[in-house]
């Protein structure tokens, strides 16, 4: 392995300590002269999350390496390699503190109409209203989104209903979609994976003009305790095992609210956010062009544990 991109070693402050370890190994049948390979793995500092640590592994060694801060202000890695290979493997560890959020019903809560208004005029959310290459908005999702957003009715309490709405009418199948799968057709088979009700989710708040995004992350299912009856442990989430995806609305001066249709929830202090941007095109974990390389696989997998105090 080829160390590529590392960051010291941080102080937390008072927060819920993660360390992440995400692997992808791709398997070719052919020989592969040459690879280019973009990557957003490194976690985002934000209010609620500051990165400890931070390093980016690739066998075999790179030949060239850069990185840049992209529009949305993710990190991006990139890398070349130009020696004939039959495998690659890509690993990011990272290191995370995440605070726990302020609780949702305690944000400053407008009309959502208000929202709307105000949106076209934020420069901060206005490139999250429009269509994007996996979002497109339409009649038919403004109007069941409109269930949720009934006239009048405070912006984030509708945020959360959409979100419990599209879990519980929707089923997790990881077999239903692909991840190019149209929105619309999510919506008509009313299957799908986290990518799919985030897009959905967005589809939705974009059909009524209301600004949302795509992120992408991490989440935990380490029990924070031993679980007692007066204190159970917290349920598992589903996409613990794998690249999660999620949405985030804004909400005017309550600011970005981030909800998970997958597991009916407003994100919390068991959710690591990677990247965000106007879909999954934006944040795409990796992606890249080789020459050669015949019929190939891909393995991916995902380890997430909490620090022991």
């Amino acid at each position: 392995m080829h160390d590529i991109d590392a960051d010291a070693p941080r102080s937390p402050e008072q927060a819920t300590v993660y360390e992440v370890v995400h692997t992808t190994v791709y398997s070719y049948s052919e020989a592969v002269p040459v690879c280019h390979n973009e990557v957003h793995l490194r976690p985002r500092d934000t209010a609620g999350q500051e990165v400890m640590f931070h390093a980016l592994a690739v066998d075999p060694p790179p030949a060239t390496t850069a990185s840049r801060i992209d529009w949305f202000g993710n990190h991006v890695s990139m890398f070349t390699i130009g020696q004939v290979h039959l495998r690659l493997a890509v690993t990011s560890t990272s290191r995370v503190a995440v605070a726990t959020p302020t609780r949702w019903g305690s944000l400053p809560s407008s009309p959502w109409e208000a929202v709307r208004d105000r949106a076209a005029v934020s420069t901060a959310a206005i490139e999250f209203v429009g269509v994007s290459p996996f979002v497109r908005t339409l009649p038919q999702l403004a109007e069941y989104a409109r269930v949720s957003f009934q006239p009048g009715r405070p912006w984030a309490e509708a945020v959360v209903d959409l979100t419990r709405r599209i879990h519980r009418e929707f089923v997790y199948d990881p077999t239903a979609t692909t991840t190019s799968t149209p929105v619309e057709d999510v919506f008509t088979l009313r299957r799908g994976v986290c990518q799919d009700f985030a897009h959905l989710q967005i589809a939705c708040l974009r059909s009524l003009r209301l600004p949302a995004r795509y992120v992408s992350g991490y989440l935990c299912n380490t029990a924070p305790r031993t679980a007692t009856p007066a204190s159970p442990a917290a349920p598992l989430l589903v996409g613990a095992d794998a690249s999660h995806a999620w949405v985030s609305a804004w909400g005017g001066d309550a600011g970005w609210l981030d909800v998970d249709p997958t597991n009916d929830c407003v994100v919390g202090d068991r959710h690591v956010t990677v990247a965000w941007g106007r879909d999954y095109g934006d944040v795409c974990p990796i992606r890249g062009v080789f020459v050669g390389g015949g019929q190939h696989g891909m393995d991916v997998a995902v380890h997430v544990t909490r620090s022991q105090p």
